[in-house]
């Protein structure tokens, strides 16, 4: 629009104006639409549309619901919409682009469903920290920065995959063959066993991800209510959002899940609830022999809810396993464990157990899906748990990231800085907020992770991976961390 003030002054907004009656009134045209502005009015008007503009600098287009998705999608894949960053409320969207309120809460409804959106009451609608789309300019580490916010486990402690690839042969796997490979079934059992798991039924998929993605899609409804862990699995929260559901956080104390919260979330209808039993993301809490029995006392009462297990760290996460499940008898349940901190991320495999049900609808939708993991991923995991030299190297590794964690928290705790992580690969720092102690230990020479991916409703913190962390240097991340804490922080240079 074009907006005509006093005569003189002049605003290319894009549009029309014309001018007629006094000297103290404009007309704004919009298509068919005609409205007598005050100038002083048309002055207030400017000034909240910069204001707008530079809150929302994203221009959102659109007249009908799936137009404003669009183009709310687009700028989510082109990067110009951030992570985590604000959209314009209802109201001011739709007047700003002539539609009624209800065309652009449409509209937010549909992103809030696919997961790209989310919404917070009086907080407003921003793009969700994980949107289920190939954003792209993914937040790179600066060279010569050390990557301590990727969660990645130490690759000098990663098993070498090449003899456990030639072992597996070259023989190429044809359709009708089984889907899961025996060997490997088999020791999988053996393992779930030795920690009490029930192991009648098991199968095999593409990593944990896949595997939450299967069993929440077999049982849950879009609008069904999940129980997440806060701070929790980031992917995890964002995979439930992407199907729709909406989440019922509790919360946890350093012996795991705080059982009245996860009574509270289940009697408010929770459907499933998804816990982690040792190595928690990003907090590091191990679930306790007493806290476990509190647990399973209180999901025994709620037979219908489907109890998911994310045991990803196993073997190298410095606490004995525990579980709701064994002998509890669960209606529904899978307790789901990846390779990926222990052999690699880049075998992409993950063994579930469960009840006999489940299994078989997880089994039913990868049929229709990928069919099957591949078998000389199978293979190679079955020739690596079945090699000694694979168990050595996973102590050893369980022992490098304890020694590395426990440094990391006693040279915090020397400096007044409390940092949590009993077990696994992590160290959570509670802190004032996270956005500049973030960006000032970047110019300090080191990435962690923000906690806000991680968090719903709990208090801001740091997440920093220790796995690539070795003793000697705690000293140094934590002077550090102590002034990237500081409000008028320098860097060591200036």
């Amino acid at each position: 629009m074009v907006i005509l003030l006093c005569f003189t002054r002049v605003l290319d907004l894009g549009g029309e104006l014309s001018w007629f009656g006094p000297p103290r009134a404009c007309a704004f045209s919009h298509g068919e639409r005609v409205e007598l502005w005050t100038t002083d009015y048309v002055i207030t008007h400017i000034k909240l549309c910069a204001a707008q503009n530079e809150r929302y600098p994203y221009r959102v287009e659109g007249q009908g619901s799936s137009q404003i998705v669009a183009s709310i999608e687009a700028g989510v894949r082109d990067g110009a919409l951030r992570p985590g960053q604000a959209l314009s409320p209802i109201r001011d969207l739709a007047a700003e682009l002539g539609v009624s309120p209800s065309t652009v809460a449409t509209a937010y409804r549909i992103l809030r469903d696919r997961g790209l959106v989310t919404t917070r009451g009086r907080g407003g609608t921003s793009v969700s920290l994980g949107p289920p789309l190939p954003v792209r300019g993914p937040v790179q580490v600066p060279a010569g920065v050390r990557n301590l916010a990727d969660g990645n486990p130490d690759p000098k402690l990663l098993p070498d995959l090449g003899s456990a690839l030639a072992r597996a042969g070259g023989r190429s796997r044809l359709y009708g063959g089984p889907p899961n490979l025996p060997a490997l079934i088999d020791l999988a059992r053996t393992q779930f066993e030795k920690d009490q798991v029930p192991a009648e039924a098991i199968t095999i998929v593409g990593g944990a991800m896949e595997a939450f993605e299967r069993v929440l899609g077999a049982h849950l409804l879009q609008g069904n209510r999940v129980a997440i862990e806060d701070p929790g699995h980031a992917n995890l929260i964002d995979l439930a959002r992407m199907l729709g559901l909406e989440i019922e956080p509790f919360t946890l104390d350093e012996q795991g899940p705080i059982v009245e919260d996860v009574e509270r979330a289940l009697r408010r209808g929770a459907r499933a609830i998804a816990i982690t039993p040792r190595a928690q993301n990003p907090t590091g809490v191990a679930l306790s022999e007493e806290r476990a029995t509190e647990m399973a006392r209180v999901v025994r009462r709620f037979p219908d809810v489907l109890v998911i297990e994310d045991d990803h760290a196993t073997r190298v996460a410095d606490a004995p396993a525990r579980t709701l499940t064994g002998n509890q008898q669960l209606g529904q349940w899978a307790v789901v464990r990846s390779v990926s901190k222990t052999l690699g991320p880049d075998l992409r495999l993950a063994v579930v157990a469960g009840d006999q049900r489940t299994i078989d609808m997880i089994e039913g939708r990868r049929l229709l899906g990928t069919g099957w993991v591949s078998g000389v991923l199978q293979s190679v995991v079955a020739d690596l748990w079945s090699d000694p030299h694979t168990d050595q190297l996973m102590a050893t590794a369980e022992s490098a990231y304890t020694e590395r964690r426990h440094a990391l928290i006693q040279a915090l705790r020397n400096r007044g800085i409390a940092g949590q992580g009993a077990s696994g690969l992590n160290v959570w720092v509670p802190v004032p907020e996270e956005h500049g102690p973030t960006r000032r230990l970047i110019d300090l020479g080191w990435a962690v992770s923000a906690g806000q991916r991680f968090r719903l409703n709990s208090p801001p913190a740091l997440r920093i991976t220790v796995t690539t962390l070795l003793p000697h240097e705690a000293d140094s991340f934590a002077d550090d961390l102590v002034l990237a804490l500081r409000p008028d922080h320098r860097t060591r240079e200036s």
